[in-house]
């Protein structure tokens, strides 16, 4: 009966929510949980076959969605919190929306997104079958604390839970740590060939977490990632399973995969390290993907993932939280060769992290090479980012109180192209606004 009422009552908030114009993505949960705490642990029985969850500081919601889209084009019922809502709460709110008004669930597979931090808790209720572990970078420090911790408490979800098959990035010193001495299975994936020029990017992991040397490569792609070494214990990255090569960066992204060839139209070379994780999932898991080009192809990103607006001229909307994520939306910038505008919005809500130290870890130099129009900077921390700015020789021609002021005075300048690179807080009201301004204008049709 608990179990009912809770569902009910997790609905009935949905639709609440939903006519109140918010996402509901974790407050159903929330209060399914209060009246039914063990809702997740009932539930995930009737899961017929795996759960599959991803963590990672950068790229988890467009993994998971992807496995979703993936595993949905092959005929599979799946839970999953595609809005991204990555706690405890969110996963209730995934399960509590698939059951039927007498609470009942039938699903093949679950692909839940986990934060971090949340891993034992979530954990607690619900055992994955196979984790995925994108990257693990610096993030809201003042929440997180140093990678160190993060990976504390990841090791002690992983062995709490039964030893999950692994699938991590082998590119990533840190990531692929968690395999070393690891009792369960484990698979790596990562790009075997170098692809970008090589530049003095900062790195997260940069000494051998086994003797403390700092690590050398024969190539970087960015951030820690690459094919590493340790020249005094030998530590060094991973013998691959699923490998990519015969990468291309010229109209989209194509490379090929243990001999199968992928072409896509995403902006963003991270994004061939979402599509390899979601591949070697597949593969570990047993699941025929034949489809899985045409799930590539049908996937619609998530908010602020390159999302393009048209507003006269396209207005492409990122989010980047931290260095890394920051860093690689300036190179996609930088890949596009027309004549740009570019606005940085920050806050230090929370849901951020008040430490904004971060902000000198990011490479805003790389922006004065971008063909760049003008320069904006909106947002809580919109000062703090201007005097970045400054340090780093570029001077913003808007500061702006509200981003709607920026925005509008983008759409006029002759710019042919906009980049919108915002933090969390910023994410969803900057699309609103953008989505409010294409209304009005009549460019929604």
């Amino acid at each position: 009966m608990r179990k009912i009422l809770a569902i009910w009552a997790a609905k009935l908030s949905a639709v609440a929510g939903r006519l109140m114009g918010k996402k509901s993505s974790s407050t159903p949960g929330a209060i399914a949980l209060k009246i039914c705490p063990d809702l997740i642990k009932q539930l995930k029985k009737n899961i017929k076959y795996d759960i599959i969850a991803t963590c990672g500081t950068n790229g988890k919601t467009t993994t998971n969605n992807l496995l979703y889209t993936a595993l949905t084009q092959n005929g599979y019922k799946v839970v999953c919190n595609r809005m991204g809502a990555n706690m405890l709460t969110g996963v209730a709110t995934a399960f509590a929306m698939e059951c039927s008004w007498l609470g009942r669930l039938k699903a093949d597979y679950a692909c839940l997104e986990i934060d971090e931090a949340y891993t034992v808790k979530v954990f607690e209720h619900i055992k994955p079958d196979y984790v995925v572990v994108t990257n693990l970078f610096r993030d809201q420090l003042d929440r997180y604390g140093e990678i160190e911790t993060t990976m504390e408490i990841m090791s002690r979800a992983f062995n709490n839970s039964d030893f999950p098959c692994l699938i991590l990035n082998g590119d990533d010193p840190i990531s692929s740590g968690f395999g070393r001495e690891y009792k369960g299975t484990v698979k790596y994936y990562g790009i075997s060939e170098q692809v970008l020029p090589q530049d003095n990017d900062i790195k997260e992991g940069r000494f051998c977490a086994v003797c403390g040397t700092e690590l050398k490569y024969n190539y970087c792609h960015y951030s820690q990632l690459g094919d590493w070494f340790c020249s005094e214990c030998g530590a060094k990255r991973p013998a691959i399973d699923f490998e990519a090569t015969d990468v291309s960066l010229a109209n989209g992204l194509g490379f090929s995969v243990n001999g199968n060839k992928f072409s896509l139209n995403y902006r963003g070379f991270y994004n061939i390290y979402n599509v390899l994780a979601v591949y070697s999932a597949l593969k570990c898991i047993g699941v025929k993907f034949e489809s899985f080009n045409t799930a590539l192809d049908e996937y619609k990103p998530q908010i602020g993932r390159m999302e393009e607006i048209n507003l006269g001229k396209p207005f492409i909307l990122n989010l980047a939280k931290n260095p890394a994520g920051f860093n690689q939306a300036i190179s996609t910038v930088l890949q596009d060769t027309r004549r740009k505008d570019v606005i940085i919005a920050v806050n230090d809500k929370p849901s951020d992290g008040t430490d904004i130290s971060w902000l000198w870890d990011v490479d805003f130099e790389k922006l004065a090479e971008s063909n760049l129009n003008m320069l904006m900077t909106s947002g809580m921390r919109r000062y703090d980012v201007a005097l970045r700015f400054k340090y780093s020789g570029i001077t913003p021609e808007l500061i702006a109180e509200n981003i709607r002021e920026a925005i509008l005075a983008c759409q006029s300048s002759e710019a042919e192209v906009c980049y919108v690179l915002v933090n969390y807080t910023m994410l969803f009201s900057t699309e609103n606004i953008m989505l409010e301004i294409q209304k009005e204008q009549g460019r929604d049709k």
